[in-house]
Order: structure tokens, then C-alpha cells, then sequence
């Protein structure tokens, strides 16, 4: 039996638990130990429904996921009194957050042109916010003392894993990818370059005993290198040293929708709008989908559909106009029944949602809300299986034209075509194998990197 601690990027989002749980039910299934590490919100709430333990990374900057990231948020939490369980006192608690705050970022941008230019823009740049989590990743480490760490997008648990000696494996998509295009493909790259945290990364490198990095990319391969989708769907130079595993895509044995969903569309269509996380709470306004929401609200409402709104275990958006008579919302669903019964998505274009509409079968009409989400849009809208809808953003708000969204939509669910591509997809992507052959792989590469018993 081995031990394996699953770390995921600290995002409060379900996207990167959708590919790191199959792969953690699969090696636990053959009578492995999996622990994970993946501290927001929403992400914690699925862990625990999966019945996996969950180390929390013990650095005030995890007591503030889920809130707003910001002078004011930091005055609420504490004001709210919940630091008390976890530090000795307010002056302990401050001496190890302000050193710690992500003060230097990146000026806002309408592009986010790769995984480096994000990390600048997320704070990055400010040494002390690295080091603040590569230290506490470092503990989660220690206590939870894994033969191999298994990352899902997070370059400080890898840092972390590789300054205490770790076997690292390393579940990507193509765009995080050293070798990948990043984010922006389809445009020129932008002269200057993009501000980069390389420099505030290596320095914290250094610290550790490792080497620096040019890009914050060159952290993210592990000694093995799995990548979801495929060479059509994910491309990579020829010679890349990475596996395609297709689809990984996460839910619970026996998982049903409830009886008012599966009253819906049996008249007319029914859509499945997934915003992803409206309201993100850092960074600005950069990673939020409630465009999609207000979208849809503008255009589909009063429409001859039937439209289920899921939004990731998040409340709406209290901004929101209501909702009209041919919505229904749930906050979370099981996102491949739910697909399997829908006729068309609608959604943010983040990757789990590309998958599990490929997965199903099922076109999707995709209102990318960030430029990785509009990559994936791109691929899929040039294989045929979706359609695009521009996400407008001017200083810093983002918009959606209502009339075209509402085309698309229309223009999806009357041309057979779209969801035959779909499924040709899903048939391809199935044949990898996913989270069975991921596991494959990984309990190989353990038992090559077994280190004799002391």
C-alpha cells in the first residue's frame, strides 16, 4: 500500500476537483491511503462528501479563502472573531499575515495570457506571499508524509514536495504546460511581455534548495506528467514528455437528480446554464462568472425552454435581477446526470465543463469569462461541438450581447451536427482511459520510486 496526498491550486472552485477525485477514488479503491489538500470552500465540502480526509494548510491566508480578499474583507474576518481557534493571539496572527499579504500584483488586464501572467496578477510578485505558502504547504507535507504527492495545478504544494524529497506526478491540461501554447494562442504575443512572479518565485526557490524558474510554468510538470483530454482536444509539441488520460470527471456512486429536474424538458429543451463560481473574491473581477448568469437571465428568460442554473455549491449574486418563470436553481448537481439529461450547456468554459458536456455527448453554447476558459472554447468550437458567445470586458466589467447569445443557443439545439461532434469527442477521449488508466500509471511510477524501508 502506498500513501498519496492529493494538492490542488486553493481556488474556490469545483473545476480541479472534478479531475483530482475520480483519480483519489480509483487508487483508494485498490487499497491505497489518499489525503488530500485543497483548502476553499466548496472544494472542501466535496473532499468531505467523498468521504477523503482534508489537511488545511495552518497560515491565515486559508482562514480567508471563500471571503473578499481585501482590506475589507480582512477587517470582517476579524471582526467575526473565527482567527481565535487557530492563533494564540490578534499580534501573532497579524505578525504572520501582513509579511504575507499579495500587495504586489500585476496591473489588471482584459487578457490573461498565461499561467505565469496569472500568478503575477494573483500577487505573486510579492516574495512574502510565496513563501508564506510554500512554508505551509511544507507542514502539510510533513504531517501528511506521502510515498508520492499528486498535484493538480498548484506550483507551491509542488515547490513544497520537491524541497522535502517527494516523488511529484502531475495532472495538468495542455495550456499549464511548459510546452503549451498558454492561455492567449490565437493572438500575437503582447510586447512587452506580461509582468511575471519569476523572479519573486525563484527567490522563495532558493530559500527552499531548489533552482529558479523563468516561468511559473516550469514549476507545474511532475517527475511524471499525466494530461487530461487528448492530443485533438490538449495538444502538445511531439516529444512531450506527458500522457493523455482523457476524460477525469468526478461523481458520486449512485448519484441522482431530484424529481423536479427530471420532470423538466420532457416538452421542450432543456438547458443546463453552470456559471462556475460567480464572485471569486480576489484578484478583481477576473475569474467571476456572473456575466453568465445575467446572460442567460437576459436572453433565455420567457424563451420555449426549460433552463437549470447550477452555480458550484455558491449562492447567486444578490445583484442579480430575479429569476424568470422557465429557470429553476439549484446550487450543486450532479453535473454528469445532469448533462445526460439536458439537450444543450450553457456555460463559463472553465475545463471540467468542456469534459463533462463531451462526456455526455451534449453540444454546449460557451460564454468564456477568462482567457484559459475562452482556450478551451476555441479548441471546441473548432472541433465542432460548441459554439462561442464573446464575453465583452471594459474596465473591468464584463458583458454579453443578450441577442447573441439567445442565436446561439437556438442555432445549437436545431443542427444535429454539434452534438454528433460531441459524441465522437467523448467516444475519443473515452478510449485514454481516464482515471483507471491514471491510476495505472501513478501506482507504477510509486513502486519505482519506493525508497527501501529504513
Amino acid at each position: 500500500m502506498a500513501t498519496f496526498l492529493c494538492t490542488t491550486l486553493p481556488t474556490d472552485d469545483l473545476g480541479l476537483l472534478t479531475r483530482s477525485l475520480p483519480i483519489a477514488r480509483e487508487l483508494r479503491a485498490r487499497g491505497h491511503r489518499v489525503t488530500f489538500s485543497s483548502p476553499a470552500p466548496a472544494p472542501r465540502r466535496l473532499v468531505s462528501e467523498a468521504g477523503f480526509d482534508n489537511l488545511l494548510p495552518a497560515h491565515p491566508l486559508y482562514d480567508l479563502l471563500g471571503g473578499e480578499q481585501s482590506l475589507g474583507g480582512l477587517l470582517a474576518y476579524l471582526r467575526s472573531g473565527r482567527w481565535r481557534g487557530r492563533h494564540r493571539s490578534l499580534a501573532g496572527l497579524l505578525a504572520e499575515l501582513l509579511p504575507a499579504l499579495p500587495l504586489r500584483r500585476a496591473p489588471p488586464s482584459d487578457d490573461v495570457w498565461s499561467m505565469d501572467h496569472a500568478g503575477a496578477l494573483l500577487g505573486m510578485q510579492t516574495p512574502g506571499f510565496v513563501r508564506a505558502h510554500c512554508r505551509a504547504l511544507a507542514e502539510v507535507v510533513a504531517g501528511a508524509a506521502p510515498d508520492v504527492v499528486v498535484d493538480f495545478w498548484n506550483p507551491f504544494a509542488v515547490a513544497a514536495a520537491r524541497a522535502a524529497g517527494k516523488p511529484v506526478v502531475s495532472v495538468l491540461q495542455a495550456d499549464a504546460h511548459p510546452g503549451g501554447r498558454g492561455f492567449v494562442w490565437w493572438k500575437p504575443p503582447p510586447s512587452p511581455p506580461p509582468p511575471s512572479p519569476a523572479a519573486a518565485v525563484s527567490r522563495v526557490l532558493a530559500e527552499l534548495g531548489l533552482p529558479g524558474v523563468a516561468r511559473l510554468e516550469e514549476l507545474c510538470p511532475g517527475d511524471l506528467t499525466l494530461v487530461v483530454g487528448s492530443p485533438e482536444t490538449d495538444p502538445l509539441p511531439a516529444g512531450t514528455p506527458a500522457t493523455w488520460v482523457g476524460f477525469l470527471l468526478w461523481e458520486q456512486e449512485g448519484a441522482r437528480l431530484p424529481a423536479s429536474v427530471e420532470a423538466l424538458g420532457r416538452e421542450r429543451p432543456l438547458v443546463w446554464v453552470y456559471s462556475g463560481t460567480p464572485r471569486y473574491g480576489f484578484g478583481g473581477r477576473a475569474l467571476d462568472s456572473a456575466v453568465v448568469i445575467e446572460a442567460c437571465i437576459q436572453a433565455l428568460g420567457g424563451e420555449p425552454l426549460d433552463v437549470v442554473l447550477t452555480t458550484g455549491h455558491h449562492r447567486l449574486p444578490p445583484e442579480l435581477p430575479p429569476l424568470p418563470e422557465n429557470f429553476a436553481h439549484l446550487p450543486y448537481l450532479p453535473g454528469l446526470a445532469m448533462a445526460a439529461r439536458a439537450d444543450l450547456l450553457v456555460h463559463h468554459g472553465g475545463y471540467g465543463s468542456c469534459q463533462t458536456g463531451l462526456h455526455a455527448g451534449k453540444p454546449a453554447v460557451i460564454l468564456p469569462t477568462y482567457s484559459e476558459r475562452e482556450s478551451n472554447a476555441r479548441r471546441l468550437e473548432a472541433l465542432g461541438a460548441a459554439a462561442r458567445v464573446e464575453v465583452r470586458t471594459h474596465r473591468g466589467r464584463k458583458s454579453v450581447d443578450a441577442a447573441a447569445l439567445r442565436a446561439a443557443v437556438h442555432r445549437v439545439l436545431a443542427t444535429p451536427g454539434y452534438a454528433a461532434r460531441a459524441r465522437a469527442l467523448g467516444d475519443s477521449l473515452r478510449a485514454l482511459g481516464g482515471a483507471a488508466r491514471a491510476a495505472d500509471l501513478i501506482e507504477a511510477f510509486a513502486v519505482a520510486h519506493r525508497r527501501p524501508a529504513a
